[in-house]
């Protein structure tokens, strides 16, 4: 493991009067013995010791960035500005997503970004496509927010891919052997047609507090590019397809879908997969027909995927994740038919059972409500909003001895119905439980039997009372809200050594507000934060450079109490430590720190 070589000479008297000291493990001099070389390997590392003060210590610079969605304009907001300050927008996106995803403020900030952005594009077909703060926070948002749904969407196929570890080469001037072009392109299609279907198909899984976002983005380009066709799914497949799919298959271990590392083949396997999602991806929001692969060899592939049913399938997979009745507002498109057909219900608010009591209706269930009606086309006899659904399960045969029954439960009553047979039933069952399984009201208990009128008791559990308390588990669904483990208060730590490594930046951002020359229309003064009102500017940038200040001050205090109470040798800091030295030399330079 290492050693450890004490100069006795050193310690003198220490020696008589007994020395009790703690010592670095140092690795083994024969280990320094220069071997035979086998190659070079550079490292470039970088050491982080975050000292994360109590939550409250950090209130009034968490609320500062809190509140920057309701900053107009959002240029003068904190989280804006940090975003400027910063060369790598990916430090600053990383602890801004984490503070206000737990915050539940991520989908206002992210809109309001967006927003920005879009208005200053000339281009519909270059939204998005750079390196800016929203781009950045957009990527870390779906990590977070979208880890699991990836891992349900693409997971199962991952696995088969890995383990069957089948050739995939269509690249002529890539095989040895020509002969096996057919098969490979065959194996192509197979794995690109699995993974194509498993994402068409998993729109109503799709975690809710995403489709908040892609919704707000897609109004956002309509609204400022109206006469553009195209931009209500070029905006969305930008990110889900060419910034959160496509990535995950071209790096399956960075989105933790695999622990081991793919060998060469299986990686040429998910660049072509990934090439040919993304390009679909591209095709839904082109403006007109056009060859959406650069070689020649992918011809083929492409030509498999790009015909008309797909990309109808892909643009209502775009509609659903980005429908406004996912956040249960009301949109800007019009209702998407997801299933429909007729069905046998139940009469509602007839006493005695009977044959009677049941009746046919068209049932159409859209991703805004649950709908029936005499039959197609006719006005709606009932309508369900889809954010009332509190349940869809199964209900028992005993109950009025009829198979393929199911119920819809809702605040009021349950609504029975029975398909003409289990696969229809298995199928509304699913639909209606998929599109509804983020709503917040959802039960966790519910009655498989029905509640008998006149026996006046529930058929399964026996209780008398109309009113009961559900006595069986709901089955499936998925949290309302997306849980996740964060440290805010050591993200609130990053951004304030952020804007403490940027204070600079900050100070010529409040000199270029108080400048004369720029209160009279001079914009040659360069800042590194673009100034749009400078009295709302000014205003954030200085209570956060107070409160930067101010925290840097308990720092401060903090390093000095740490460094009183450490001695050289103790256990906290062993003889040989580097770190201890570190924590001298800054604190030397605290004195001479001029914030």
């Amino acid at each position: 493991m290492g050693e450890l070589r004490l100069k006795l000479v050193d310690l003198g008297s220490e020696l008589l009067n007994g020395h009790d000291a703690w010592y670095f493990l140092q690795p083994r001099e024969e280990a320094r013995v220069a071997k035979p070389a086998l190659g070079a390997l550079r490292l470039n590392i970088w050491y982080y010791r975050d000292h994360v003060f109590s939550s409250h210590k950090y209130n009034q610079l968490r609320n500062v960035l809190l509140d920057s969605p309701a900053v107009n304009p959002i240029t003068s907001s904190a989280a804006y500005i940090l975003g400027e300050c910063v060369s790598n927008k990916v430090d600053a996106a990383q602890p801004l997503v984490r503070v206000f995803f737990q915050a539940n403020k991520i989908v206002p900030l992210i809109n309001k970004l967006a927003d920005n952005e879009i208005s200053k594009v000339q281009d519909a077909i270059t939204l998005f496509r750079g390196t800016s703060l929203v781009s950045k926070c957009m990527d870390e948002f779906m990590k977070i927010a979208g880890l699991h749904y990836l891992h349900d969407t693409l997971k199962p196929i991952l696995d088969e891919i890995f383990t069957e570890r089948k050739p995939c080469e269509i690249d002529p001037l890539k095989l040895k052997d020509i002969e096996q072009l057919d098969g490979n392109i065959a194996n192509l299609k197979r794995y690109v047609q699995k993974i194509f279907n498993a994402i068409v198909n998993s729109a109503l899984v799709c975690p809710n507090v995403m489709c908040q976002v892609f919704c707000g983005l897609k109004q956002a380009a309509v609204r400022h590019f109206p006469d553009s066709k195209e931009v209500r799914y070029l905006v969305v497949s930008g990110f889900i397809f060419l910034r959160f799919f496509a990535p995950a298959l071209m790096g399956p271990k960075q989105f933790e879908l695999t622990t081991e590392a793919p060998d060469a083949q299986t990686a040429r396997t998910l660049v072509l997969i990934s090439k040919t999602i993304q390009s679909i991806g591209n095709v839904v929001g082109a403006r007109k027909s056009q060859h959406p692969y650069k070689e020649r060899y992918m011809m083929e592939i492409h030509r498999e995927f790009m015909d008309s049913s797909n990309i109808e399938a892909v643009r209502n997979y775009l509609d659903v994740i980005s429908s406004a009745s996912r956040q249960h507002a009301k949109g800007i498109e019009t209702p998407i038919v997801l299933k429909e057909g007729f069905m046998i219900k139940r009469a509602r608010g007839m006493k005695k059972f009977g044959l009677k009591n049941f009746k046919k209706r068209f049932f159409c269930l859209t991703n805004e409500s649950f709908t029936y009606a005499k039959k197609k086309g006719s006005s709606a006899l009932c309508t369900i909003p889809i954010e009332s659904i509190q349940a869809v399960e199964r209900l028992e045969e005993d109950s009025f001895k009829m198979k393929n029954m199911f119920q819809v439960l809702q605040e009021q009553r349950p609504l029975y119905i029975q398909a003409y047979n289990c696969v229809e039933a298995n199928e509304w069952i699913d639909m209606l439980a998929k599109v509804s399984q983020t709503n917040k009201n959802r039960l966790r208990m519910y009655h498989p039997g029905a509640y008998m009128d006149k026996a006046c008791r529930w058929l399964c559990c026996k209780d008398s009372s109309k009113d009961a308390a559900g006595c069986t588990p709901v089955t499936g669904g998925l949290p309302a809200d997306i849980k996740v483990s964060l440290d805010s208060d050591r993200e609130m730590e990053r951004i304030h050594s952020l804007f403490i490594r940027n204070m600079e930046k900050l100070e010529r951002v409040k000199d270029a507000c108080e400048s004369q020359a720029v209160y009279m229309g001079d914009r040659n003064m360069r800042t590194a934060v673009q100034i749009d009102d400078l009295k709302t500017c000014f205003d954030t940038v200085t209570d956060l450079m107070a409160y930067v200040i101010s925290l840097e001050e308990d720092h401060k205090k903090n390093r000095r109490a740490l460094y009183r109470g450490t001695k050289y040798g103790s256990e906290q800091a062993p003889i040989g430590d580097d770190n201890y030295l570190l924590m001298k030399a800054h604190l030397s330079t605290d004195s001479d720190l001029e914030l």
